[in-house]
């Protein structure tokens, strides 16, 4: 464990790093393979967490007869379909590329 001397010896840090030591971002991992499939996975499945969330709250709003209910489920429908949209381009783009190229070399 690092203590108050071991910190002493190093040069100070700047920004949100010097409030959080020991969480310091490696810029480099982000722009290795590794770290542009992690972000990759990420956001497709930010995309689908979207979709399941938001058709649960659309279904759960149309239980309701008032016509504000209604709104929202179809609301919620179109961003089902856009994030559904999203993540298709995603996959497409990103993902199946990588995969199709794996099975060449």
């Amino acid at each position: 464990m690092l203590g108050a001397w071991d910190r002493r010896d190093r040069p100070p840090e700047e920004g949100a790093a010097a409030e959080l030591p020991g969480f310091a971002v490696d810029k480099t991992f982000f722009s290795s393979l590794k770290g542009i499939l992690l972000e990759t996975e990420l956001d497709f499945l930010r995309c689908v967490s979207a979709i399941i969330i938001f058709l649960v709250v659309s279904f759960a709003a149309v239980t309701s007869p008032n016509g504000a209910a209604i709104a929202a489920f179809v609301f919620g429908i179109v961003l089902v379909s856009v994030f559904a949209y999203d993540a298709f381009k995603i996959y497409r783009t990103e993902m199946a590329p990588r995969a199709t190229q794996g099975d060449h070399q």
